[in-house]
């Protein structure tokens, strides 16, 4: 039987997982080190920015990979797709201040977001439709590895080694793995001319703008924090627009109430997700190490729960997007006793496993829903969105939670007052995906039964 590791595609996707699989590594390894790595840059005041640097500047990726892709190739979109990563990586791994590491995530998140778009084009191209859900499996595995061990890797790195180390060392692979799929790339299919060059970066970059201004207009705390503030809200808005569907805002049933339940569940957990090992290091004391544990345990719970949800095949989609929004608000509420010094930090061993349980029900079931209500015609642009939302959302969470943790560098609050109040805002959102879930499902009604991915 023919196999995504046949002799005709053995290369093409070693490479492929490898590059997938190594920026999922510094995707989850990242919030282990950056502590260690703002405290060394003197940056504690400006902690959210090298997340929502990355965040943003995948937003832009993503739409500028996509047009490059549409009208060069993957063949000359993804070498610089992947030559940006790298060279992101060098830049925030040697950096000596804090501006210049914020440079270098914001450049990785730019290469980030055009690999992630050229590889599902790649697969499209290089393998037939026989091939690709087994391709789209192991890709989806790619992914389990790092998020397990790669919070404690990094931990042990930057306790024994450097932070900088989680970004160095990564160079070498990224390397080998473009060497590896280089082959298959070149003798892909160049695309039909098409007319005109790709309108949506404008907007992203606009969109990326506006939560850059919001987020700095937050540390300021004057009054010319206003006037930005006004500015990055308008500029978010009129980039957004035309990148989301019609009513994604106020969760329209359908398709923008499937893009707003990406969006919720993004935001929420990934927001604490950055937060969490700060917490702990800044609050409690825990080393690197310690404190990426409980980003593994939040893993784990995502993996069990996405393959719990795949036996679940005649569960509407949208009851268990409700159910996973339920558990994350509960992880998250629980997570609160995390930052009372009093209790040590332990709870989140536990409770980050729930909210990663939450996310394993939700996010595969969102890619379901979304799926099963895109036409073919509209595919593309549907998970574009799908995208853009969850890190858009991301960013405009991390960046909130930022602002607090200045507050908090500037004598104005505690720390653990400042995170009590993220997870607030956070459990918020979950709150409110409870309620969006139920307008998920097809305008038709409630969602057929449908066979599930294993994971998101």
């Amino acid at each position: 039987m023919t196999s995504v590791f046949d002799r005709a595609h053995r290369r093409t996707t070693v490479g492929l997982l490898m590059l997938v699989t190594f920026i999922a590594f510094e995707s989850m390894a990242v919030g282990t080190a950056m502590p260690t790595a703002v405290a060394e840059l003197d940056g504690l005041a400006w902690y959210a920015w090298p997340f929502s640097a990355f965040l943003v500047a995948s937003v832009v990726g993503m739409v500028v990979g996509g047009g490059v892709g549409d009208r060069r190739g993957v063949r000359v979109a993804l070498p610089w797709g992947v030559g940006a990563f790298a060279a992101g990586l060098l830049i925030a791994g040697v950096a000596a201040d804090m501006a210049v590491f914020v440079v270098g995530r914001a450049v990785q998140g730019l290469g980030a977001g055009v690999i992630v778009v050229l590889l599902y084009v790649m697969a499209g191209q290089a393998y037939a439709p026989a091939l690709r859900p087994r391709l789209f499996g192991a890709i989806s595995t790619a992914w389990v590895l790092p998020a397990l061990v790669g919070p404690v890797v990094a931990g042990l790195l930057t306790t024994h080694a450097s932070w900088r180390v989680v970004f160095l060392g990564l160079l070498p692979l990224i390397v080998l793995g473009l060497a590896l799929v280089l082959p298959a790339v070149r003798g892909l299919p160049r695309p039909e001319p098409a007319g005109g060059p790709a309108a949506g970066w404008w907007w992203a970059v606009l969109a990326g703008a506006g939560i850059a201004a919001l987020q700095y207009a937050g540390q300021r705390r004057d009054l010319v924090a206003i006037a930005i503030a006004v500015a990055g809200i308008a500029a978010l808005v009129a980039g957004l627009r035309p990148l989301l569907p019609a009513g994604t805002v106020r969760a329209a049933r359908g398709m923008p109430a499937v893009v707003a339940s990406r969006g919720l569940l993004a935001g929420a957990f990934f927001g604490m997700d950055a937060l969490l090992p700060l917490t702990l290091t800044e609050v409690h004391g825990f080393s690197a190490t310690a404190a990426g544990v409980p980003l593994t345990a939040g893993a784990l719970g995502w993996a069990t729960a996405s393959q719990v949800q795949g036996r679940l095949p005649d569960l509407p989609r949208e009851r268990l997007l409700r159910i996973g929004f339920v558990l994350l608000a509960v992880g998250l509420a629980a997570t609160s006793l995390a930052a009372l010094p009093a209790l040590g930090g332990w709870p989140a061993y536990l409770t980050w496993a729930v909210a990663g349980f939450g996310m394993g029900l939700g996010m595969p079931s969102v890619g379901v829903l979304l799926l099963a209500q895109s036409p073919e015609h509209r595919r593309g642009a549907d998970s574009a969105a799908l995208q853009i939302a969850d890190v858009t959302a991301s960013a405009l969470c991390i960046g909130s939670a930022g602002v607090l943790v200045a507050a908090a560098t500037a004598g104005s609050l505690s720390l653990p007052t400042a995170v009590l109040g993220s997870i607030a805002v956070f459990t918020v959102l979950a709150l409110a995906g409870v309620r969006v879930a139920g307008r998920a499902a097809a305008l038709g009604g409630p969602s057929a039964p449908t066979p599930t991915l294993a994971s998101s």
